[in-house]
């Protein structure tokens, strides 16, 4: 911003250099601008030192002469604009500069001091302790007349946002011209420029208030440092926050919403599992995953924990609500479960959960025992099948290599659930077609995993396999390849006799 004197007497409304056309950012904008004289005698020419033959609007101007506002009947201050320097503010339009209309770039105002002392900024400039060091004082006139230059940047639109903050200076309402972010963005910089503090609220209470495009937002915080801390604040709150763990607590209860709140599971299911596959961080996703994983399993657990070892010293009805509870806690969790491994497979962060599901050799102890009873198959039909598609989905992550176990937990992940497997199998009846076709491929990768172990341990796990046996033999080629394999090996490298 550059400012200076300047020198000559003259009266009328506002000049411009050059005969223009205008065009407005909005309604009061374009009548800021009408009022502009486009047929002056002389050219206004930059730090020039004379102005005459200044012509004063017509009587039909937008904005009444009884506003003040460029009244040079009763103004006391001549103020020049002109296009003077590069913007002040980041923009992404690289022609910014070449976009203004030169015939636009240099405009004469009139105004008066006792308003223009709203900003600070003219405040100081019209101060007795600057005129004393300036001549921006025409003395030669009975009545004493401020002539002030200020140079603004070389942004499109810019003469008219000033002369938008100069028209604001003359009122308390600034509604009618502050109603969208986009000129709020517009004039902030000026009244910042300006230090016009009223007009600074003003911006920053509105925008603060409405919805932001990105576009928007970028030139927002952009803008930021340039405030005061209170207003920044204002602003900052809604893109930042104090806690460091926010978005992790944030995806958290997102996913506990979706699984136990939300009356329609499968879309909220769906969407959550879209943010999670779209989350920046990879390692806060598995943390929060991690822990409902854990969260879930827990209550799995005990409700079967519960339910294998009843406490009858209850009334018998009590006693049976109680274990239908127990098998419904259980399934229902089961079924979060599934969903969070899920989404622990395809974001691949399910190494943890692999690990914790082969060290359960207590949980499927109680989950043995519970299909065991009959009771069950009236009540939760589908446990056995949610608990071996946790499982499948697990066990196949690690036969794929998408999960990379170690030899122990490739070993304990079949040694634990194998049991499982072939109680279902041989016990649940009728087998529902899902639920044979789970069994199958749960049984192809128990196989495969326990290709992968040395042959000592593959001997003792498909020992336990026999029951995959059908009574077609050509029915189970799964099985026959593992035994293939396994004899094929341990025939190949015979181990010397000791």
């Amino acid at each position: 911003m550059t400012v200076g004197g300047g020198g000559g007497g003259g009266a009328g409304g506002v000049t411009s250099g050059k005969k223009r056309q205008r065009v407005g950012s909005n309604s009061r904008l374009s009548s800021t601008i009408a009022i502009i004289d486009s047929r002056p005698d002389n050219t206004l020419t930059e730090r020039s030192q004379k102005t005459s033959g200044i012509r004063r609007t017509s009587s039909h101007a937008v904005i009444p002469s009884s506003s003040g506002f460029n009244d040079s009947a009763t103004a006391d201050v001549i103020l020049r604009l002109f296009v003077d320097q590069l913007p002040l503010f980041d923009t992404d339009d690289s022609e910014s500069i070449s976009a203004v209309d030169s015939d636009q770039s240099d405009v004469q105002i009139y105004l008066h001091s006792d308003v223009l002392r709203r900003s600070k900024y003219f405040a100081a400039l019209l101060s007795d302790r600057w005129q004393k060091e300036s001549n921006d004082v025409d003395s030669g006139n009975s009545s004493r007349m401020f002539r002030l230059n200020l140079g603004v940047p070389a942004t499109p639109g810019s003469i008219d946002h000033h002369l938008t903050v100069l028209q604001l200076l003359y009122t308390n309402d600034f509604s009618t011209i502050i109603h969208n972010v986009s000129i709020a963005l517009c004039l902030l910089p000026v009244a910042l420029e300006l230090i016009f503090e009223d007009c600074i609220k003003a911006c920053v209470r509105f925008i603060e208030a409405v919805p932001w495009t990105e576009d928007e937002e970028r030139k927002i915080l952009s803008i930021v440092p340039l405030l005061g801390k209170e207003e920044s604040q204002e602003l900052l709150a809604r893109v930042s926050i104090d806690r460091n763990d926010s978005s992790e607590e944030m995806l958290h209860g997102l996913i506990l919403s979706a699984l136990h709140n939300h009356p329609n599971m499968a879309f909220a299911k769906a969407f959550v599992a879209k943010l999670m596959r779209d989350f920046s961080s990879k390692e806060t996703a598995k943390r929060v995953l991690d822990r409902a994983f854990y969260s879930s399993l827990k209550i799995v657990k005990e409700s079967l924990e519960d339910y294998s070892s009843p406490d009858f010293r209850g009334d018998h009805n009590e006693t049976e609500a109680i274990q239908r509870l127990n098998l419904h806690t259980a399934m229902t969790n089961g079924r979060h479960l599934l969903w969070l491994v899920e989404r622990m497979i395809e974001l691949r962060v399910a190494d943890t959960a692999v690990q914790e599901w082969s060290n359960q050799a207590s949980f499927t102890a109680d989950l043995l025992r519970a299909l065991r009873d009959d009771a069950w198959r009236n009540i939760v039909p589908g446990l056995p099948a949610v608990v071996l598609r946790c499982t499948c989905k697990l066990s196949n992550a690690v036969a794929m290599g998408t999960i990379l176990a170690t030899r122990q937990v490739r070993m304990k992940i079949v040694k634990d659930w194998l049991p499982v497997l072939i109680l279902c199998k041989d016990n649940v009846t009728p087998m529902m077609p899902s639920h044979k076709t789970v069994y199958v491929e749960l049984e192809d990768t128990f196989l495969r995993i326990i290709s992968t172990l040395p042959l000592s341990d593959a001997q003792e796990l498909l020992q336990q396999c026999l029951s995959f046996s059908t009574r077609n033999v050509e029915d189970c080629p799964h099985l026959i390849s593992a035994f293939t394999t396994w004899f094929d090996r341990a025939n190949k490298f015979p181990q010397p006799d000791m």
